[in-house]
C-alpha cells in the first residue's frame, strides 16, 4: 500500500509507542492525528512534527470522543492507517496475599482501556474507513492494534492485563475476516520489553537485567522499532490477520 499522502490517527500517540509510530508515519509522508488523554503532550509532540501532525484530545473509552478523533483524521486526507497504542497494566493476583480476591475495579478497568479503548476507535475508524475510494487492488487501508507476548507468556500477577491482551489477539481473526469485504486489513503487534516511560522509572540496574533476560539482541526494544514495524505492515498489502512478536525471541518466565 502506498502510504505518502493518506491520513492515519494513532491513540496514546503522545508518548512511547504510539509517539514514536506518529513520528515515524509523518516522515513517510503520513497526515497524523495524534489522540491521547493528555492533551499538552500531544499537542507538543503535533508541534515537534509539524505540518504532517495534528491532535485530539480525548479518552479512549469515550465513544463521542473517538468518533471525534476519527472525524479529524478522515478530514486529514484519506483514512488508510489505523494503530492504536492507547493502553496499560496492572500488577494483581487471583488472591491477594492475605487470601483476599483481586479487585473487581481494576479489572474491569484494565478491559475498559485496552480492549474497548480498541474496540470503540476501531470500529469507528472502519466505518469511516469503509467509505475511502479504494487503491488500485481494492484496498482501503490497515488498523494495527497493540496486544503483548503477555497475551501468551502472562507472568505473576499479570491476570488483568494478560487477559485484556489475549482479546486484542482474539479480536485480530474476526475483525479481518469481517472487514474483508470493504478491503481493509486487520493486525495486530505484540511487543516484548520495550523502553518506554513505564521502564523508564525503574533503576537503570533494573533495567539493564531486563535487557539481559531477551534472547538476542539482549537489550530492551526501542520504540522506533515498533513504529518502523508499523510503517513495513501499511506498506505489505499481503499481511493480514496475523499477530506478530516484536520481543527478540523472549518467551517471559513465571515471574
Amino acid at each position: 500500500m502506498e502510504i505518502n499522502g493518506c491520513a492515519a490517527i494513532v491513540t496514546g500517540g503522545a508518548s512511547g509507542l504510539g509517539e514514536a509510530t506518529a513520528r515515524r508515519l509523518a516522515a513517510e509522508g503520513v497526515t497524523v492525528t495524534i489522540f491521547d488523554r493528555n492533551g499538552d503532550r500531544a499537542k507538543e509532540v503535533a508541534g515537534e512534527i509539524g505540518a504532517r501532525a495534528n491532535m485530539v484530545a480525548g479518552d479512549v473509552t469515550d465513544p463521542d470522543d473517538c468518533q471525534k478523533a476519527v472525524d479529524q483524521a478522515a478530514a486529514a486526507g484519506p483514512l488508510r492507517i489505523v494503530v492504536n497504542c492507547a493502553g496499560t497494566g496492572w500488577v494483581g493476583r487471583v488472591i491477594n496475599r492475605d487470601g483476599s480476591p483481586h479487585d473487581l475495579g481494576a479489572f474491569q478497568f484494565i478491559q475498559n482501556l485496552n480492549v474497548i479503548g480498541t474496540f470503540n476507535v476501531m470500529t469507528r475508524a472502519a466505518s469511516a474507513m469503509a467509505t475511502t475510494e479504494p487503491m488500485d487492488n481494492g484496498e482501503r487501508g490497515v488498523i494495527v492494534n497493540t496486544a503483548s507476548v503477555a497475551a501468551f507468556d502472562g507472568q505473576i500477577g499479570q491476570l488483568a492485563y494478560s487477559a485484556s491482551k489475549g482479546a486484542v489477539v482474539g479480536m485480530t481473526l474476526p475483525a479481518a475476516r469481517d472487514l474483508a469485504v470493504v478491503g481493509i486489513r486487520v493486525l495486530a503487534i505484540a511487543p516484548g520489553l520495550f523502553d518506554t516511560p513505564l521502564l523508564a522509572m525503574l533503576p537503570e540496574e533494573q533495567r539493564n537485567a531486563l535487557g539481559q533476560s531477551v534472547n538476542f539482541p539482549k537489550r530492551l526494544g526501542n520504540p522506533a522499532e515498533y513504529g518502523n514495524l508499523v510503517v513495513q505492515i501499511a506498506r505489505n498489502s499481503y499481511l493480514n490477520a496475523e499477530v506478530i512478536r516484536l520481543d527478540g525471541g523472549i518467551r517471559m518466565p513465571p515471574k
